[in-house]
């Protein structure tokens, strides 16, 4: 499917061919732009030209608001004109196509909500948009957020810009795929078992996970409720910091959105120093199946971090071997309930027939994608009478047990550090044929989600092949602050998180 441009007006803005904005945080973005290097208007279409270039090959955007952009650059000139701070003004953002933006096509990824347009704004956009961010369009990603590569879209898989022949990661691919491809400066994601952090592990980006209840869901295409979190991909923890910044925080319209202090998390990366900081390494999180090249590059950060002053403690998670059945449980039974909603009648793509059962069917049938309509049945089942017990209810057992395994860790060390994923990024179509091995490329980064914890994503090094490794962080919930200095500092010491792929530039 084509990437989708809205049109707009004529500006007549000339691109700057000097702008040199792909390796630029967003700290950096924001000094140009107020010492007149460019406009925001000039860096809004250095980024439209090159996603026209790109995009088609690559897939990230499954929708352009060219238009829209232009005018909200133009904005932004105007409040840079006048003097207005803020980090993010007329910074362009990339939004995961399950976050509704009033007037913006709103489809998650499938086709039973193919044409739909949100008639409101999830309040991380509203919250972003305040702030001066540029929304450029939305990404493409794994239907409703069910899965680990990005090819369970209507839109097609989405390319790794590393390498074309590799998945980006999913569910938030899309997202993860359009920042490293320096397609946007930053992009949003979503986060149910691991879909932002594994795709930054994927891409070579940071991820940020935040804690359950710390950024708003409200306006967020439900999948699985109580486990899924919005946050940021980007090219670095502070450019992470300064986008949770802005969305978190609490909300009347989230019953679930904590009421909970929101410190200062970009002003806290300046006093960020690892020196006596208790850093947990669970065995468990050290398979056997985990890529030699994987375990290398991440025993080798766990020195560095050593080196820079942290102390080292072996801990024990001895419930996270149930976690993936208990993560596929659960959140199989949330999206059995949440995408009931989709029958037709409401709204999204309706089929014919010749009675309601049918046209529900039918819809239903039409609608959604293999893997999705796996996981309703799933859910279904587990929830089904007689059966409730046995599995939802024993799942949910198993989930306080982890959670509360993760507490008590964290009574003896601040961190605890593990491989974000067992491999680097597995070639385009390997594992469509074999859904639990697919489910395993979540295996480190889903017991989060289960324990309502924060994490975070950094790169820490490349294979063999040139694809990126990641690093994942976990601290306890709230506690995005100590993430966020410990990868700020981890990055001031390595440059993992500079490179970047050149086989997608243009000639």
């Amino acid at each position: 499917m084509a990437l989708l441009y809205s049109a707009g007006a004529t500006f007549g803005v000339r691109r700057v061919a000097e702008i040199d904005v792909l390796s630029s945080t967003i700290e950096q973005i924001d000094k140009d732009l107020r010492a007149g290097k460019y406009t925001a208007q000039a860096l809004m279409s250095f980024y439209l030209d090159r996603i026209k270039a790109l995009n088609d090959e690559l897939q990230c955007f499954v929708h352009i608001d060219e238009g829209r952009a232009m005018r909200q650059a133009a904005a932004a000139d105007e409040r840079l004109a006048a003097g207005e701070t803020g980090a993010l003004l007329g910074i362009p953002i990339a939004n995961k196509d399950n976050i509704s933006r009033a007037g913006a096509l709103t489809t998650a990824g499938s086709r039973i909500l193919g044409g739909y347009t949100a008639p409101y704004s999830a309040t991380v956009i509203e919250r972003l948009e305040a702030a001066g961010a540029i929304i450029l369009g939305t990404t493409n990603m794994d239907e409703f957020g069910m899965g680990s590569s990005n090819e369970n879209s209507a839109y097609g898989p989405v390319l790794n810009p590393w390498s074309k022949d590799r998945v980006p990661g999913g569910s938030s691919g899309g997202s993860a795929a359009a920042v490293c491809a320096g397609l946007c400066a930053a992009a949003l994601g979503s986060d149910t078992g691991g879909s932002l952090r594994q795709p930054a592990a994927y891409t070579g980006l940071v991820a940020l996970k935040p804690s359950y209840g710390r950024v708003s869901r409200w306006g967020l295409v439900a999948f699985g409720s109580s486990l899924e979190q919005i946050g940021p991909l980007a090219r670095s923890a502070a450019d992470a910091a300064h986008l949770l910044q802005v969305m978190a925080g609490p909300d009347p319209r989230d019953a679930n959105c904590a009421h909970a202090v929101v410190p200062d998390y970009v002003a806290g990366l300046e006093q960020a120093d690892l020196r006596g900081t208790k850093i947990g390494i669970a065995e468990e999180y050290f398979v056997e199946d985990i890529e030699a090249e994987v375990k290398a590059a991440v025993e080798a950060a766990i020195e560095l971090l050593s080196q820079l002053g942290a102390v080292i403690y072996s801990v024990s998670l001895p419930s996270t071997q149930y976690a993936l059945p208990t993560y596929y449980l659960i959140a199989s039974s949330e999206a059995s309930a949440n995408l009931a909603r989709y029958d037709g009648i409401r709204y999204g793509q309706r089929e014919t027939g010749k009675s309601l059962g049918e046209v529900y069917q039918n819809t239903r049938t039409r609608g959604f994608g293999s893997e999705v309509k796996r996981r309703i049945m799933l859910g279904t089942y587990a929830l089904s009478a007689g059966y409730y017990d046995a599995f939802y209810g024993k799942a949910s057992q198993v989930r306080d047990l982890i959670q509360a395994e993760f507490e008590q860790v964290f009574q003896t060390v601040d961190l605890l550090v593990t491989p974000t994923a067992p491999t680097t990024a597995f070639r385009l179509g390997e594992k469509l044929a074999d859904p639990l091995q697919m489910y395993l490329a979540d295996a480190f980064v889903l017991p989060a989600n289960l324990a309502g914890i924060c994490g975070i994503s950094i790169p820490c090094g490349f294979d063999v092949a040139g694809l990126p490794i990641g690093l994942q962080l976990l601290a306890p919930a709230f506690a995005e602050a100590n993430l966020l200095q410990a990868a700020h500092r981890y990055q001031q010491e390595t440059d993992w998180h500079l490179r970047r792929p050149t086989a997608i530039e243009k000639d």
